[in-house]
């Protein structure tokens, strides 16, 4: 059943709504790792490293994947709410349209500059060959990753957060067996790791779209919601492309970051992997709640109930508070099995350079909350500059600190790049979050004086 975000609780609906997507973003992260420490378990502390060299450039890839899809989403979830389905299924079928267009165009650009992007990263010579194998395979799957996210953004603007998770649970589970059975008795290596992950991702995409139509009468398409191709697809062009853009943008700092960290030599690659293995666990966490706030945020700003948005956005800080310091305080407590679990026995260097990383951002994990609950709170508002300008934001002070930092304080540098990102986007979207509200609850009559004088 689809539902409405624009009445009850603001509290209670955030967290039944982000709770699935919760789970669900943590079972992936957990499926992740389950891939990464198979990975490393049986093929080595290279094989390990061969993944992470080049784990950067898949998440700018995803990154804009995602993005674009939770922006298609966005005018589908006001139409939900504003209660007009015919235009919301012109949008449906519409961004299908440039999701496999998109799809295309990706997956043939990244998998024919395949190896000039390992080359850029630094990629160490030891481990070239296998970075390659896996990273063609994982920009081979990537319309299955633009299919799985973009159904999964349709249904959660129509209030369903509970069927992704459903099927992404069920995909996680196979994406183990298929691991296994790639590595161990196929003897694919890091490529049989890549096809499970894909395989998975194309099954869970398939369920979600069956299930969709066949659950919601809102999701059929008919002949006469196949129009206006060019106007609407302009229209989802102008909320997904920034979108995508901004967290791609994000993934260059990252890319940056990556460079550098591979420029100290296998053993620091490893170790930075299994760090930020975890730390994008609680990137998830963020992600999810954020991810609820749209929905909600898109349904009360299409019906009008700016007080509700108010209370929803502080509702969503208060969950994902609590998440990051729970999470920030459990990563600091279990840094040495967090690096025992990839490798039965980590070297000593490879332990110092994971502490090295997680010391730093775990506690600056409530500064990330805070820049996820109000950049999405002002992008589902339809406001797209500022969202995009905290992002750039980002982007200089994670490449200004690797390189000037890095050339100080070596390591330490890459480190301290996040948070110092996290503060300065964070400042930004929170001051226009907040301005951008003070203007909207201010009475007609009060607003009008204020721009006169």
């Amino acid at each position: 059943m689809s539902t409405s975000m624009t009445k009850g609780s603001p509290l209670k609906l955030m967290l039944q709504f982000a709770l699935p997507l919760l789970m669900g973003n943590l079972l992936q992260q957990t499926y992740n790792i389950i891939d990464a420490a198979i990975v490393g378990q049986i093929l080595g502390a290279d094989a390990l490293a061969s993944v992470g060299s080049s784990s950067s450039v898949q998440f700018l890839v995803l990154g804009f994947c995602i993005g674009c899809c939770a922006g298609f989403g966005v005018p589908v979830a006001r139409y939900f709410g504003a209660g007009d389905h015919r235009t919301m299924r012109n949008y449906i079928f519409n961004g299908a349209v440039l999701t496999a267009i998109i799809a295309a165009i990706l997956m043939i650009a990244c998998s024919l500059s395949c190896g000039q992007i390992l080359h850029l990263l630094s990629v160490p010579d030891d481990i070239f060959g296998n970075a390659y194998v896996y990273l063609i395979v994982i920009f081979i799957g990537i319309p299955f990753t633009l299919l799985y996210n973009y159904l999964s953004s349709i249904l959660r603007s129509v209030g369903d957060s509970r069927t992704p998770f459903m099927f992404l649970g069920f995909s996680a589970v196979l994406n183990i067996f298929l691991d296994i059975l790639f590595i161990v008795p196929f003897k694919g290596g890091v490529a049989g790791a890549a096809w499970a992950t894909i395989l998975s991702q194309l099954l869970a995409s398939l369920l979600c779209a069956v299930s969709g139509v066949r659950r919601y009468e809102e999701l059929r398409l008919s002949r006469r919601d196949f129009s206006g191709l060019r106007r609407i697809c302009i229209r989802e062009l102008k909320i997904g492309f920034p979108m995508g853009f901004q967290m791609s943008v994000m993934c260059i700092g990252q890319l940056a970051m990556q460079s550098a960290v591979n420029g100290f030599g296998s053993m620091a690659v490893a170790g930075y992997t299994a760090a930020t293995k975890a730390d994008q666990v609680s990137v998830l966490v963020n992600n999810a709640t954020a991810s609820a706030l749209s929905a909600y945020v898109s349904q009360n700003y299409g019906a009008g109930k700016w007080k509700r948005i108010r209370q929803g956005v502080h509702a969503a800080l208060i969950q994902t508070q609590c998440l990051n310091l729970m999470m920030g305080v459990g990563i600091l407590l279990l840094r040495r099995p967090i690096v025992e679990m990839f490798l039965a026995n980590p070297p000593k260097e490879v332990i110092w350079y994971s502490n090295g990383y997680l010391n730093w951002v775990a506690p600056c994990y409530l500064i990330l909350g805070a820049l996820s609950i109000y950049r999405c709170a002002v992008q589902s508002m339809q406001n797209t500059a500022a969202p995009f300008i905290a992002c750039m934001i980002e982007l200089v002070m994670r490449i200004g600190s690797t390189l000037f930092i890095c050339s100080l304080w070596g390591y330490t540098g890459v480190c301290i790049a996040t948070p110092l990102a996290w503060i300065g986007a964070g400042s930004y979207v929170m001051f226009v979050y907040y301005n951008s509200m003070q203007r909207k609850m201010l009475p007609a009559d009060c607003l009008s004086d204020t721009v006169k004088g």
